[in-house]
């Protein structure tokens, strides 16, 4: 049973402008470790910061508490596995809330936008 969907949208351009305006302690405020090491490891970095920004927003959204009560930022991780395909890791009191549930994510970028999809479904 689907209990949540979300959606969002990222100008890559503010990414990159926040980025030059703070750098480090932005990045380190929003993504992990592995999110940063993955995403300036690309030649296009600002376009997968701005990818998992929205995935992010887009789990926000699906599991309708926005940025309060239980989720922070740094506790959805986006990973990639094997094949490149991304998926969501929870840490914290959000783990908890979603260990019974799939969550499906789909992110797309071009040079100016970044959107995600976020679907949450009951076990």
């Amino acid at each position: 049973m689907i209990i949540g969907v979300g959606v969002d949208i990222v100008e890559v351009e503010r990414f990159k402008k926040l980025h030059e305006k703070w750098g480090e302690h932005f990045l380190k405020k929003i993504f992990t470790d592995r999110e940063i090491d993955y995403c300036l490891s690309k030649k296009n970095s600002y376009q997968h910061l701005a990818g998992r920004f929205a995935v992010k927003e887009a789990i926000s959204k699906a599991i309708s508490t926005g940025w309060t009560g239980n989720f922070r930022w740094k506790d959805v991780e986006i990973l990639n596995d094997k094949r490149g395909k991304p998926f969501a890791f929870f840490h914290n009191k959000l783990k908890e809330e979603l260990n019974s549930c799939s969550v499906h994510i789909s992110i797309s970028h071009s040079q100016n936008y970044a959107v995600a999809f976020a679907i949450i479904e009951k076990s």
